[in-house]
């Protein structure tokens, strides 16, 4: 006999989907087109027709926790062969998006990120941040915030000092690994139960040491992009992405390199263009630049494909970072010192966003999608 299952729509949630760019879900009829055109899909549980359903009644606690909700990577193919025009790719996005919303600790921060009225609020923090730790500590003597500093050849830091940006951005990193760290734990406990109670493993409990090698073998399939272009509808998202990515990583490694520079060894710069991790620093920054061009070239070429404010801010981080650092290197070298500053502000309010708001915006996929595809990894589903 078959297990008995008491349906509660939660219709909260349906609207939260909704709102989040999910909107079409109630066109959906169940014909299963979506997953069977799905390249990606497994062929135990396939998905997104499950999904689709369980979203339309509203079924919250199938879908939070739901890995295969992550191992969708919205190429469109199921979107496009869609008879009724109900978006699958759209629907598990706008559902990715309320999972990071349910996983983030505080939840009220995710739900400002997801909501454009609170922008101004979310940027004016950081700024705030800057301006009262700064002259806080101009008030004991520490001279790390300068609005008119001397000289022939100034530099950003003669204006906001390194030490002033590093005591804030350390505790912010750190402080979004911990929220991250929460939110995965309960994710990944969640994501184990799912799966045992649709029959999609048959492990009774996650080994730490198992998941772990199924986290090594995953990565050089996130890094080469190997599920995009397994898509055939939208597989160009993957150069786009994969630029985004690289200069990420990039972009973090000259960070960490100029921040043992300036606390291990005491140099201090500006460093001199022919310096190799300027290299690799200027070449990052363009990647950037030009990235966030192409992921908003992508959006604004797919009518049919729903962008929700979700999809606009990263997009709109992406190239403010970018945009903003590589200036704030010309101004600087063109000799606008102040111009530079005033950019260079600009600069860390959003590279500070960057830190503290990504376990609430939708790049917490890079967490969440990759924790979900090491476990499908790991629990040895065909």
């Amino acid at each position: 006999m078959a297990n008995s299952y008491l349906v509660e729509p939660d219709v909260g949630f349906i609207n939260e989907v909704s709102r989040l760019g999910g909107a079409d879900v109630k066109k959906c009829y169940q014909c299963a087109t979506c997953a069977v055109a799905c390249p990606i899909s497994p062929d135990t549980k396939p998905f997104p027709r499950k999904e689709m359903i369980a979203t339309s009644w509203g079924l919250k606690d199938r879908l939070i926790g739901n890995g295969d909700v992550w191992l969708c990577h919205n190429c469109g193919d199921c979107s496009t062969l869609c008879p009724r025009g109900a978006q699958p790719g759209d629907v598990l996005a706008a559902v990715r998006a309320a999972t990071v919303i349910e996983y983030a600790t505080p939840k009220a921060v995710a739900k400002m990120v997801s909501d454009p009225k609170k922008l101004p609020i979310l940027l004016a923090i950081p700024a705030a941040i800057f301006l009262i730790v700064g002259l806080l500590l101009k008030m004991v003597g520490v001279d790390w915030l300068n609005f008119a500093p001397t000289g022939d050849h100034l530099w950003q830091a003669d204006y906001i000092g390194n030490y002033l940006v590093d005591i804030i951005m350390i505790p912010t990193f750190f402080g979004a690994v911990a929220v991250f760290a929460l939110g995965l734990k309960r994710f990944l406990t969640d994501m184990h139960a799912n799966a045992i109670k649709e029959g999609k493993t048959n492990k009774d409990k996650i080994d730490p040491a198992g998941f772990i090698q199924a986290l090594i073998k995953t990565v050089p399939t996130i890094m080469k992009h190997q599920k995009f272009n397994e898509c055939t509808d939208n597989r160009d998202r993957s150069t786009a992405h994969m630029m985004v990515l690289f200069s990420f990583i990039g972009l973090f490694i000259v960070t960490n390199c100029f921040f043992a520079a300036e606390w291990i060894f005491h140099i201090e710069g500006p460093y001199r263009q022919i310096n190799p991790v300027k290299w690799l620093g200027n070449i990052s920054g363009i990647a950037l630049v030009i990235g966030g061009i192409l992921l908003l070239k992508n959006r604004l070429a797919k009518k049919d494909q729903i962008s929700s404010y979700w999809d606009w801010y990263l997009v709109g981080l992406v190239l403010a970072l970018g945009a903003t650092g590589m200036l704030t290197e010309m101004l600087r070298l063109g000799g606008m010192y102040g111009l530079s500053a005033i950019v260079y502000f600009l600069h860390l309010i959003f590279v500070w966003s960057l830190f503290a708001y990504t376990p609430f915006s939708k790049l917490a996929h890079i967490v969440y999608r990759t924790t979900a595809m090491a476990y499908q990894e790991y629990s040895d589903r065909k």
